[in-house]
This record gives C-alpha cells, structure tokens and sequence, in this order.
C-alpha cells in the first residue's frame, strides 16, 4: 500500500506542482473551449493526454527510448504554445474539427509531456523489477490531478460566461492569450541550440 500511495502521490504532484505549472498551462490551454456540458469529451481528452504521458513514461522506464531532454523541456512549451495559438486562430470555426484536433493534441503532445518526467521516474523505479505497477499508480495520480484542474477551468469559463456575461469567443481568446504570454518566455528561456 505504500507503494502505491508514493506513486500515486507523485502523479497528483506532478500534475499540481506549481513550480512545474507547464502541465497546468497545457491544460487550460487544452480545456478553454469545453463547457460544463461537454465533459465527456474533456474527460477524453484527458485520458488520451495521461495515456501519451503514460506511454512514453513506460518506453523510457524500460529503456526503450532516450531522449536528450534539453530538446524534450522546449518542445514541452512549444506543445503549450501551439494549442493556445490553435485556440485563437480557430475560435469561429466548427467545434467539430477542433475536438478532434484537440484530441489529437492530448494524445501526441501527453507523449512529448510524458518524455520530460521520464529521466526522473526511470531513476524513481530503476530498482523495482516491477515498473507497470508504479507506472499505472502514477497514471492515475496524473489522472485525478487532471480531473481537477480541469473541472476548475472549465467552472471558471462557466462563471465567466454567465455570471460575468464575457463571451465565449473572448473568454477562449483572453485566457489562450495569457497562456501564450507566459509560454513564450519559457520557449526563450529553454532553446536547446
């Protein structure tokens, strides 16, 4: 039991860290659009997302996959980056196409996310013969982290948009712009070149 409790644990705090608030950008970045009513589809996009993360925590826990991870900690926030940008430029557009898109990006940008805590959690389990217990205990820490900071994003559009009575387009713009506005310096602060 302690065990799971420690990975478990280090999920949530993975997630809730605010001194690693990349994982919280991504994904307001991520659940801007969504209302309360569309909570199957965040929960999607959440799963896809820890299930990307979890993926390539696992090639990296059995030494399948290294990566440098000078490259991994800037393309973190270029996958930030590119879904606020992707928010602005298709708030008008059919919700249809950027579901799907976004469920593309929680997927293959939760396997870039899952590559920057991989030399960590490979050092976590290195001892332990047993690497899928950790790693689906971690899973669902992320997961449950996720659950919540999402839930309050999307409370906080809901709030925003009928009690405050902002818009959804300028809601969407206003908080994908902020979200840009903090990436870019990370992106300068962490080129690899």
């Amino acid at each position: 039991m302690d065990d799971f409790e420690l990975f478990l644990k280090l999920g949530l705090y993975h997630v809730l860290d605010w001194q690693a608030y990349d994982h919280i950008l991504f994904l307001t970045a991520l659940a801007v659009v969504y209302a309360l009513n569309d909570w199957k589809k965040v929960l999607w996009l959440i799963t896809l997302f820890t299930a990307g993360h979890t993926l390539t925590l696992a090639l990296a826990a059995y030494k399948i996959i290294t990566v440098d991870i000078k490259i991994v900690e800037f393309l973190i926030p270029v996958t930030i980056f590119i879904t606020a940008l992707f928010n602005i430029i298709t708030v008008k557009k059919k919700q249809r196409t950027h579901n799907k898109l976004n469920l593309f990006f929680a997927f293959f940008f939760g396997l870039i996310h899952g590559l920057g805590f991989s030399s960590y959690f490979r050092m976590i389990v290195e001892e332990n013969e047993d690497k899928l217990f950790p790693l689906l205990e971690f899973a669902l820490g992320i997961e449950i982290a996720q659950v919540v900071i999402v839930f309050f994003i999307v409370i906080m559009g809901l709030i925003a948009q009928n009690v405050l009575k902002i818009s959804k387009r300028d809601w969407i713009i206003s908080i994908s712009s902020i979200v840009i506005g903090i990436v870019i310096p990370m992106l300068i602060e962490r080129k690899f070149w």
